[in-house]
């Protein structure tokens, strides 16, 4: 009798959110799209992106093969600094399309490059993200793995000693709260500095940069994408859903939540911002934390927005067998197309 749901349901999803997408025509999406654009960037509270020198620095250099993976080091933002992996084809057409691939949870970048917690190289099945940065170079892409704040080598001195999938994200998340600063916009700024060094390099095709996120990566790199008009063509893979199902429905990593970003805009409508531009949806129909229901929702709420645009066939999903894993089987292919065209 005591219990608050009535009085959640009634706080949090009376109303729809102010920006909930209802266009008709192009021109109510481009103002729709103006003032939720604006919103998302203020209440990420963005790092002021002039304050970025980058400064690269090539740490190591690895031959794998037919790809050489270099570690790097950019300066992101004053007393921050953020390794990098860089995958480069032996046989390389440039300009090259470029990717950044974004980790989710577990200990960081080597994770997603075949290397162990220690550095090594890891023997056996590649796990959840089936090292899908060595996917898209052996398709021919650069790809820039960024270790994100918070995960593997950049976690806090505290959490430093700790098993290797712990995170920082909660001392940073909460500590940044405190101080009216968001751990989702100090990684969206990460990776558009990613965008910035690609742009530098010569070997890299300015205008043919890609994205790929899984899990927490999915969340970086979808709201990156949205503020970011200069990625062309973006996977969002075990993420996309709505918070009614997934953020709000049962316990997830702090880094995820955004103070009042509901009252402006549900996940759908924020992935919305992605278009015209390609967008590809991959989730698992055995995903626990992101459920195919609230995904198949969002999908729908997505379809509406590049329809209104008249370029349906941009956006396109796979709902694949897996559970909260990478899956691939259509994603990678596709990702490369949209860069290669």
């Amino acid at each position: 009798m005591w219990n608050p749901d009535a009085f959640l349901e009634q706080l949090v999803f009376s109303e729809p959110p102010k920006y909930s997408f209802s266009a008709v025509d192009q021109e109510q999406w481009s103002e729709w799209r103006a003032s939720l654009k604006e919103v998302l960037v203020q209440k990420l509270a963005l790092p002021d992106r002039s304050r970025a020198s980058l400064s690269p620095v090539l740490l190591e250099k690895t031959d794998c093969g037919d790809y050489v993976r270099e570690l790097i080091q950019l300066e992101t933002a004053p007393h921050l600094t953020m390794p990098c992996y860089v995958l480069k084809p032996k046989k390389l057409k440039a300009p090259a399309a470029a990717v950044i691939a974004c980790p989710g949870h577990g200990y960081g970048s080597k994770e997603l490059v075949g290397l162990l917690p220690d550095g090594s190289t890891r023997s056996g099945e590649p796990g959840i993200y089936k090292d899908y940065p060595i996917e898209l170079v052996r398709r021919g892409c650069i790809v820039v793995v960024p270790e994100m704040l918070g995960l593997g080598s950049r976690r806090t001195a505290n959490d430093a000693g700790k098993e290797a999938k712990e995170t920082s994200c909660f001392r940073l998340a909460t500590n940044l709260l405190m101080i009216g600063r968001t751990l989702a916009g100090y990684r969206v700024h990460e990776m558009m500095c990613c965008v910035d060094y690609l742009q530098e390099r010569p070997e890299a095709a300015a205008d043919r940069i890609g994205c790929m996120g899984f899990s927490g990566g999915g969340l970086v790199m979808g709201l990156t994408a949205a503020v970011d008009e200069r990625i062309r063509a973006a996977v969002i893979s075990g993420y996309t859903n709505t918070y009614r199902d997934s953020l709000l429905a049962k316990p997830h990593c702090s880094d995820n939540y955004i103070p009042e970003l509901l009252s402006y805009a549900d996940m759908p409508d924020l992935f919305g911002l992605i278009a015209p531009r390609p967008l590809f949806i991959e989730t698992g129909l055995e995903d626990a934390g992101f459920p195919v229901a609230g995904a198949m929702k969002a999908i729908k709420r997505l379809r509406t927005v590049y329809g209104v645009l008249g370029c349906d066939s941009r956006l396109e999903q796979d709902i694949h067998p897996g559970k909260h894993e990478v899956s691939g089987r259509a994603s990678f292919d596709w990702l490369v197309r949209q860069l290669m065209a």
